[in-house]
């Protein structure tokens, strides 16, 4: 009792409702009520939905953890840095050999590049040495309750019924991150429903245990999501002194017209285009992005996942490290200041596409607009001396 009491007042202050415990937990039973109907509504029976919600109570943990995501909790820079580690690099490598024959058939069947998935596999479990250890009903119910992002961990939580009810995995089995991501490649349950496949042929798709259905899965997620076999997701660049940074978009072909280069001498591919990106400001490495970081950014919508997924998967084929110093002032914004940005951009004329918090090509193109009419170094990178200029008020 004193374990639920504390959790409901955890939740109280995230929400800042001024309630007693008592109430928060009337408050979670009238959630689980009126999510009843629309999980009936999808298929789900009454016995598998009141197993499911079984014990389940708002989680504090999973609260707090919406508050210190690690793309955004540090520089780019460093988080690059820790997700590329020698130590990762080699374990990647020595999995990659062990489980060549299954690269083989995925990459053949699937059409993309076994570093990818490698660097994928490595970058969600550290190639499954990492397990789930959240339940996952009660995680997506908690995010649900709190409205955070909402309706899409409401609408997840019903999907990981379904999956319960139509698979093979037991209620003791359906375990998963603090945000519902399952699996060792961390598949949201809509994820595990439209991309998980049995690659083994035991007739089970299982993305916790099974390696060779976690690796076709994987492949299967980035297929359907267009990526281009042969294509680099990005790389690093130099630009010629005095270089226009207002320039963000353009083939290869033009690009290199305008004196750019590869950081590491290879040459442009021979058709294509991509954007011209510098995740913390001209100051610090600039990178050329091109479709397939996209499809990157679909598995997880972060810049700094996506560039850290590319930059192992390259050191995984004998690529390079980054050549430029990252800048050592580098601060990423938090979350609430991105919000207050596209809020203020919109206010400004802009088209923002939304208002989450992440800052997309768009977005930094319309951040470069507002920075050259302050004479600043129109390079699309959000800084807090930026947003103070904008009149936005950055919390210290």
């Amino acid at each position: 009792m004193l374990a639920r009491l504390i959790a409901a007042l955890m939740v109280l202050a995230f929400c800042g409702a001024p309630a007693r415990a008592q109430d928060a937990n009337q408050s979670f039973a009238a959630f689980v009520a009126e999510l009843w109907p629309d999980a009936q509504a999808k298929g789900i029976t009454r016995a598998n939905f009141d197993l499911a919600m079984k014990g389940v109570t708002p989680d504090p943990r999973v609260i707090a953890a919406t508050k210190r995501q690690p793309e955004y909790g540090k520089p780019v820079g460093a988080y690059i840095n820790d997700i590329v580690s020698q130590s990762r690099i080699n374990r990647g490598m020595v999995k990659a050999k062990e489980w060549q024959k299954t690269f083989d058939a995925v990459e053949k069947k699937f059409a993309v590049e076994r570093s990818v998935l490698v660097a994928l596999w490595g970058m969600e479990s550290d190639y499954g040495a990492a397990k789930d250890k959240w339940d996952v009903f009660r995680s997506l119910a908690t995010l649900g309750y709190v409205k955070y992002r909402h309706p899409y961990f409401r609408n997840e939580l019903i999907v990981a019924m379904g999956i319960m009810q139509n698979g093979h995995f037991s209620r003791d089995k359906m375990v998963s991150s603090w945000a519902g991501a399952m699996g060792q490649t961390q598949f949201m349950p809509t994820n595990v429903v439209d991309f998980a496949i049995d690659f083994s042929g035991d007739g089970i798709s299982d993305i916790w245990n099974n390696v060779p259905d976690v690796l076709a899965s994987t492949g299967n997620y980035l297929h359907k999501g267009k990526w281009k076999y042969g294509l680099p997701w990005g790389f690093e660049v130099m630009v010629p002194n005095g270089f226009d940074t207002m320039r963000s978009r353009g083939s290869f072909a033009e690009w290199q017209k305008l004196g750019v280069r590869r950081a590491d001498g290879k040459a442009f591919p021979s058709s294509g285009s991509a954007i011209l990106f510098f995740p913390s400001g001209a100051k610090g490495p600039a990178f050329l992005v091109t479709e397939n970081f996209d499809v990157l950014k679909e598995y997880n919508n972060s810049d700094a996942y996506a560039i850290a997924v590319g930059h192992l998967a390259d050191r995984l084929n004998s690529g390079g490290a980054i050549k430029a110093a990252w800048p050592t002032d580098d601060r990423p914004l938090p979350r609430d200041a991105r919000v207050a940005l596209q809020k203020k951009l919109a206010e400004l004329g802009y088209k923002v596409n939304e208002f989450d918090g992440h800052v997309d090509f768009d977005l930094r193109d319309n951040i470069r607009a507002e920075q050259a009419k302050f004479g600043m170094v129109p390079d699309g990178n959000p800084t807090a001396a930026f947003l103070e200029r904008l009149g936005v008020k950055v919390a210290n």
